[in-house]
């Protein structure tokens, strides 16, 4: 860590993402990719059920309702992923070591190159979407727009939990079999 002084709420934080009660919600690369996988499905069918509200006519209350439930898991997938990644963007700077901040680096390099692509893909559909229908596409130009602003906010998060590595095995554990030696 550096030689700058931590804060209570740092330590606190510290202490938060290097608890490792929940630790068999995350343990393998298996586990956690399937926390980024549910993530990013309830991401996508929150954003969904909002696009649904922004073009609907009415008042539908039952997407309401089942963005709200939707929403509880997507906070746990959101707690899981951060915890596998040890809190590398949850903790301020001077709460990482040299490792941790040069691992957030390249997870926010990564992020920024699959967002410029996803930007660049949003445009290229508005353009054809556009072209096809004669003008722009104006009722799903905003959403679509939501979308990938959305995406372009979670993707270091995605990205870090997809990235994130096992824990090493402990010096004091015992191979099995190794009594026998």
């Amino acid at each position: 860590m550096t030689t700058t002084r931590l804060t209570r709420y740092d330590r606190s934080m510290l202490r938060l993402m290097n608890d490792r009660h929940a630790a068999a919600w995350y343990a393998t690369a298996t586990r956690r990719r399937l926390a980024v996988t549910a993530h990013l499905t309830l991401t996508v069918a929150i954003g969904g059920l909002m696009t649904y509200l922004f073009l609907a006519e009415g008042e539908p209350l039952w997407a309401v309702a089942v963005m709200a439930v939707l929403l509880l898991p997507w906070m746990v997938a959101t707690g899981v992923i951060n915890i596998a990644t040890r809190g590398l963007l949850e903790l301020r700077e001077r709460a990482l070591d040299e490792r941790q901040s040069a691992e957030r680096n390249r997870v926010l390099a990564r992020a920024h190159h699959v967002t410029t692509l996803l930007l660049a893909a949003a445009a290229v559909t508005l353009l054809i979407t556009g072209g096809v229908a004669g003008d722009a596409p104006k009722a799903y130009a905003a959403p679509l727009l939501i979308a990938v602003l959305v995406a372009h906010w979670l993707m270091p998060l995605w990205v870090a939990g997809w990235r994130a590595q096992d824990e090493p095995a402990d010096d004091d554990a015992l191979e099995p079999g190794a009594l026998g030696r």
